[in-house]
């Protein structure tokens, strides 16, 4: 399999939680990442309803961040 190099700046709230997970769950963090990509892709392309998530409405970061404990973190 051919790899390429992803690079992305991300909350860092969102990092602790990652790492977090990772360790408890014995993942390498890239595997982490590529499989969640890789599930939320074929999700899109199974649901065929692209077009209408594109126009459903967004819960704000913070609230999402609330949700999983890490909204006073950083």
């Amino acid at each position: 399999m051919r790899q390429a190099q992803l690079s992305t700046r991300i909350d860092l709230r969102i990092k602790k939680a990652l790492t977090a997970a990772c360790k408890q769950g014995g993942v390498k963090m890239g595997r982490f990442v590529e499989d969640a990509l890789v599930d939320r892709l074929e999700e899109l392309a199974d649901s065929g309803e692209i077009e209408r998530l594109r126009r459903e409405p967004t819960r704000p970061f913070e609230e999402v961040l609330r949700e999983f404990g890490l909204a006073d973190d950083v």
